[in-house]
C-alpha cells in the first residue's frame, strides 16, 4: 500500500528537507510564479505550516514574461554552521544558472543570490565535507543528462575546480534531482530517474567520499509507482533527512490522477513523506509510516492586513508591483495583463471573488498557464464566460451585472470515473451572482486544464486578472468542497 494523502497538498513540487533541532523545514519549486520557493515547517513530518517564501523581491529574482514552467526549479535547503542555505536553478532564457542564498532565519531575510558560472543545468544540491563545500547538479545536453559536481565557494558561488562526472544513474532517462548526504562511513547520492511522469523513480548510489566513486544499490530503483494500481503516481524527486530520534525519513513528490485513462492530475506535483529503514547499508522505503490526514485548505481574505499573505502568487512579476492594500480592498493596477492567484489544492473546491472595476477590464480565472485557462471576463457591466486552450479563446454564456461590486464564482466538482465512459478529472463551473442567486455561465470538462493535456511542471491557480486598468478585489474565499458526482 501507499500513502494516498500528501502532507502538503497542491502545487508544491520537488521537496527538499532539512532538520534543525526538533523542527523540520521543507522548500519547494515555484517555477514562473513570484514570490518564489515556498517554505513549510513541521514538528512531526505530517502537519506542515507555511512560513513564507524565500525569494520575495525583484532584486532577488528578475521579472519575466511568465512563460509556463520556466523560473525557479528544484531547490535544495540545508542548515550548516548556524545558517540556512538555499540553492536553486533560475531558468529564464534557456541558459539555466544556479543561485545561492543564505539566511540566519528560514523566514528571512535571505541574502542577495549569487550566481555560478560554468555549472549549467538544473536541480542543484549543496553539501559539506569539513571545510569543503560541494555543488552537485544535473547536467544535460543533446547527448543526455548526467550528474556532475565541483567544489564551490558558497558565499560567492565561484567554482573552485573543473566539474566532473559523478554518476550517470542506472541507465534510465533523465538522471536528475541529486542530493548528497553522509551516514555511517558512507556518502550517499540520491537521484531521480525516468522522467517526472509515470516512469518516475528514485535511485541511490554510495561511495567513500562526496567525490565518489559511486556504485549503485543492487535493488535500484529503490522507489517507484510505475505500473502499480495506486492512487498516487509519478513518485520521485526525493530528499532524505535524519530525524531527531535517529530514524530516517524521505520527502518526495507525487501526483493524484483522476478520470479516464491516462488519468489527469490538475493540482500539480504534491509533497508526500515516507519512512526509511536501513538494510545492509541501503535505504528501504516504508510508505505507511507517516499517515497524513486530509488538510482543510479553506481561507477567506478581506485584504485588511497591511501585507499580502504569502499564499498569493503571480506569474512573472511580484504581486506588490501591481497590487496594494486600500481601505476598500486590494487595488490591482496595471498597464499590462497581470494575474494574482492562489494554488488549488483539492479534488473539489469553490472560489468566490467580490470585484469592482474602476476602469479597463478584469476577470476571475482558473489557469494552469497563460495559454490554458477558464474564466469570467468583466468589461463594464458585461460578464462573459471564456475558455482559453492552447492560446485559442472562445466565449460561452454572458450576463449583465447590475451591482457595482461583482460577485464571481469558480467551482471544481469531482467526477466519478466509469469504465468505458470518457470522463475528465473534474467539472469546472463558472458563475456570476447577485444578492439573490447564482447564474451558471459555463460548465466545462477540467481535463483541458491538466498537466497531461497542457504539459509542464506546475498545477492550477485560481484568482483574478486585470488588464490595462484598475480593479479592487474586496474579498476572496477558497473553500474545500465535498466530492460531487
Amino acid at each position: 500500500m501507499s500513502a494516498a494523502q500528501p502532507v502538503i497538498p497542491g502545487f508544491y513540487p520537488d521537496p527538499s528537507i532539512c532538520r534543525v533541532g526538533d523542527t523540520y523545514y521543507l522548500a519547494s519549486s515555484s517555477f514562473e510564479y513570484r514570490p518564489a520557493v515556498p517554505i513549510h515547517e513541521s514538528q512531526d513530518l505530517v502537519d506542515w505550516t507555511f512560513v513564507g517564501n524565500a525569494i520575495t523581491t525583484s532584486s532577488q529574482l528578475a521579472d519575466s514574461d511568465g512563460t509556463g514552467s520556466t523560473g525557479v526549479f528544484a531547490p535544495t535547503l540545508r542548515h550548516h554552521d548556524g545558517l540556512f542555505w538555499l540553492i536553486t536553478t533560475d531558468v529564464v532564457d534557456g541558459t539555466p544558472e544556479q543561485t545561492l542564498q543564505h539566511a540566519e532565519d528560514v523566514r528571512g531575510p535571505w541574502s542577495a543570490p549569487v550566481r555560478t558560472r560554468g555549472a549549467g543545468g538544473i536541480d542543484p544540491d549543496i553539501s559539506w565535507d569539513g571545510a569543503d563545500c560541494y555543488l552537485t547538479w544535473s547536467h544535460f545536453d543533446a547527448a543526455g543528462s548526467e550528474i556532475r559536481q565541483a567544489r564551490v565557494d558558497p558565499y560567492t558561488a565561484e567554482l573552485l575546480e573543473e566539474p566532473r562526472l559523478l554518476w550517470s544513474g542506472t541507465g534510465l532517462a533523465f538522471p536528475e534531482g541529486p542530493h548528497i548526504f553522509f551516514r555511517e562511513g558512507w556518502w550517499y547520492l540520491l537521484i531521480a530517474e525516468g522522467g517526472t511522469e509515470r516512469g518516475h523513480c528514485v535511485s541511490i548510489a554510495r561511495g567513500p567520499s562526496p567525490r565518489g566513486p559511486f556504485a549503485g544499490a543492487p535493488q535500484n530503483p529503490i522507489f517507484s509507482h510505475r505500473s502499480l494500481p495506486t492512487p498516487v503516481q509519478n513518485v520521485g524527486h526525493a530528499d532524505l533527512v535524519e530525524c531527531s530520534d535517529g530514524s530516517w525519513a524521505m520527502a518526495y513528490l507525487g501526483v493524484r490522477p483522476r478520470g479516464t485513462s491516462p488519468g489527469f492530475h490538475v493540482n500539480g506535483r504534491e509533497t508526500f513523506v515516507a519512512g526509511i529503514d536501513w538494510r545492509d547499508g541501503w535505504p528501504v522505503v516504508d510508505e505507511e509510516r507517516f499517515v497524513a490526514a486530509s488538510v482543510d485548505t479553506s481561507f477567506i481574505d478581506d485584504f485588511a492586513a497591511p501585507k499580502l499573505h504569502g499564499r498569493w502568487i503571480s506569474p512573472g512579476v511580484f504581486p506588490d508591483t501591481f497590487a496594494r492594500g486600500t481601505e476598500n480592498g486590494l487595488l490591482l493596477e496595471s498597464r499590462v495583463q497581470c494575474t494574482l492567484g492562489v494554488r488549488t489544492r483539492d479534488d473539489a473546491w469553490t472560489a468566490e471573488a467580490e470585484l469592482s472595476i474602476e476602469d479597463g477590464s478584469a476577470s476571475m480565472e482558473v489557469r494552469i498557464d497563460r495559454d490554458n485557462a477558464y474564466g469570467i471576463a468583466l468589461d463594464g457591466s458585461d460578464a462573459v464566460a471564456t475558455i482559453r486552450i492552447g492560446g485559442m479563446t472562445w466565449s460561452l454564456g454572458a450576463a449583465k451585472l447590475t451591482d457595482n461590486v461583482h460577485r464571481l464564482r469558480i467551482r471544481a466538482r469531482s467526477t466519478r470515473s466509469i469504465r468505458g465512459v470518457s470522463t475528465g478529472p473534474d467539472r469546472i463551473e463558472l458563475a456570476v451572482g447577485d444578492a439573490h442567486d447564482w447564474r451558471v455561465l459555463g460548465d466545462l470538462d477540467g481535463r483541458y486544464l491538466s498537466t497531461e493535456v497542457t504539459g509542464g511542471f506546475t498545477g492550477r491557480i485560481v484568482g483574478v486578472a486585470v488588464e490595462n486598468g484598475r480593479a479592487v478585489l474586496r474579498r476572496f474565499s477558497y473553500t474545500t468542497g465535498e466530492t460531487m458526482q
